[in-house]
């Protein structure tokens, strides 16, 4: 199964929880992320808190979702935070959709950063593994229940 996580710029949380996707979802998902705008490079803090937690960072890039135009993905989570005025970009086609608003840990002041690093690390470990044991076992009406319900739990 192949998942898509969406944010603005493709530098932080889109890029974190396709790291960590990649690890605790081997064998089940294929992880993806790209940005409508993406900045072109990845955060060097999300690059440093990914090793720090020894998440592999290999081949991480910030790129636009016209790159990945033939994935036909299977499910689509944008992970912006609306809440913060941000606008999430919009994916059209038949897959999964649903949306987890995370703060961006990069825009804090640096004495906040680290904290909302954990609290998105935690937030993201925690609902990527609900996902991955519920992938095999449930229906595309149960998996998209889950996705919505998983996006209103912090």
């Amino acid at each position: 199964m192949k998942i898509l996580f969406l944010c603005t710029h493709n530098a932080c949380r889109s890029i974190l929880a396709q790291s960590i996707t990649t690890s605790i979802g081997t064998g089940n998902l294929e992880a993806f992320s790209a940005g409508s705008h993406p900045s072109g490079q990845v955060h060097p803090d999300t690059l440093k808190q990914l090793t720090k937690r020894g998440y592999a960072i290999n081949g991480l890039n910030s790129k636009s979702w016209d790159e990945l135009h033939d994935l036909n993905p299977d499910i689509v989570i944008t992970v912006c935070d609306q809440a913060a005025g941000e606008t999430c970009p919009i994916w059209f086609g038949k897959a999964i959709k649903g949306h987890w608003g995370l703060p961006d840990p990069t825009k804090c002041p640096a004495a906040e950063k680290d904290v909302i690093f954990d609290k998105v690390f935690s937030i993201l470990e925690t609902r990527i593994r609900m996902l991955v044991n519920a992938i095999d076992h449930s229906s595309h009406q149960e998996l998209s229940e889950l996705i919505e319900q998983l996006g209103k739990d912090e």
